[in-house]
């Protein structure tokens, strides 16, 4: 006989459920015996301060080991994980450090949930599995009841009247045991994820942390990889061509007796040849040039200054050298500003100001140039815009018709 795949779920899930349940009635009940002497000392003694000091520092100190207890149920038994919440201790214990301390673990919760609430789920667990045992007896009455002696099967349960209206609740009962359990089992887990674990505020505010990190991992993987392909193909692919650009002109400088024709070819080659040379480089250093991985941005900033078709005053003041990411952004920002006022705003000189102040690394472009530029237009500004928004940075066009264009950018560069 062969159990159907969905009935054998659900009464897995009912054992699990209900041993869940189970599970919880000893430590839901644990701090009961604490307030219940608590009580009945002070009623006959009148010594309250005495009971009262002795029970609050039991249910301090039972608090975090029923928490644990309760963490390591949840996550075995039905898979819930209640995460911890571990806030950063103070480095100097004062009042307002304690109180900001207290406000971000609440310890309040814990204590609640087992000296108030604990109880009360507990009686529900026992009434659950008080039930589930009602339902066997139920179910197996036909069965177990032949175990007994003819007189008192018939004198109990009148054997033919009321042991068939028995098994007939118990296995209707039965039926509707699993989603009893499973409901209870749910609201506890609700509740232990509300009260044991970290706010809504803290857990939203750990996601945003955690999205943080993988934002700059994902960040500085770009980076990294954009310096990979620079280094290949200044060794590799731009090397070949500088070998096969020297090998044309050779031939070209050793072979006076190549035909004409040949000749012609073998100029056309040696130019396109020396154009993609050109092209590569050019393509090299917008991924990522070499001199600012190694000598950092002044050094990348002058060489850019120099490689400008216009004049460009150039000030670089940083206390030292910062992440590469952020050196990255801002190389790129101002490459970008002294491009654009080149071809398109037709300026004829440009300054250039890179200033750190404090954790913030200032980059300010200014041209002379015909202004109109708008970041908000789909050009190459909104490209710049969204890779210094990457950092958590700020970038502002100042552009308006006629000129002068400032393209700002603020960049966090703490460490």
């Amino acid at each position: 006989m062969t159990i159907p795949a969905g009935l054998r779920r659900t009464v897995l899930r009912a054992q699990r459920d209900t041993g869940f349940l189970a599970a919880g009635v000893l430590p839901h009940l644990a701090l009961v015996p604490v307030w219940a002497w608590a009580a009945t000392t002070t009623a006959r003694t009148g010594n309250w301060l005495f009971t009262v000091s002795v029970s609050t520092a039991l249910v301090l100190l039972g608090t975090p080991v029923l928490t644990a207890v309760q963490r390591v149920r949840y996550r075995v038994l039905i898979g819930v994980n209640v995460p911890r919440l571990t806030p950063t201790a103070p480095e100097r214990w004062t009042w307002a450090s304690t109180a900001r301390w207290l406000a971000a673990t609440r310890p309040w919760r814990k204590i609640g949930y087992h000296l108030v609430l604990g109880p009360l789920l507990a009686l529900l667990e026992l009434l659950v599995l008080m039930a589930a045992a009602a339902c066997l007896a139920g179910a197996t009455a036909c069965a177990w009841s032949w175990a007994l002696p003819t007189e008192i099967r018939q004198d109990w349960f009148g054997y033919l009247t009321q042991l068939p209206a028995y098994t007939a609740a118990g296995l209707l009962l039965l039926c509707a045991l699993p989603w009893t359990a499973r409901a209870v089992a749910r609201a506890e887990a609700r509740l232990a994820l509300g009260l044991l674990g970290p706010s809504q505020a803290q857990r939203l505010q750990e996601r945003v942390d955690q999205l943080a990190v993988s934002r700059t991992d994902l960040i500085e993987a770009v980076d990294a990889e954009r310096r990979r392909i620079e280094r290949d193909l200044h060794d590799g692919t731009q090397q070949r061509l500088v070998s096969l650009a020297v090998n044309l002109g050779l031939a070209i400088a050793t072979r006076p007796d190549l035909p004409s024709d040949a000749r012609e070819v073998i100029e056309g080659a040696h130019l396109e040849a020396k154009e993609a040379i050109a092209e590569l480089n050019d393509l090299v250093r917008g991924l990522h040039p070499a001199v600012l991985e190694d000598r950092g941005l002044d050094a990348a900033l002058s060489g850019l200054a120099a490689r400008t078709p216009l004049p460009v005053r150039l000030r670089v003041d940083l206390e030292e050298r910062v992440a590469p990411n952020v050196e990255s952004v801002a190389y790129f920002v101002i490459s970008e500003a002294l491009t654009n006022a080149t071809k398109h705003a037709h300026a004829m000189q440009a300054e250039v100001i890179v200033r750190q102040v404090g954790e913030v690394l200032r980059v300010r472009v200014t041209d002379d140039g015909l202004g109109g530029a708008d970041a908000a237009s789909g050009t190459g500004l909104t490209g710049l815009a969204k890779r210094v928004g990457s950092l958590d940075g700020a970038f502002h066009v100042s552009s308006p018709v006629g000129g002068p264009t400032t393209i700002t950018a603020e960049l966090p560069c703490a460490r």
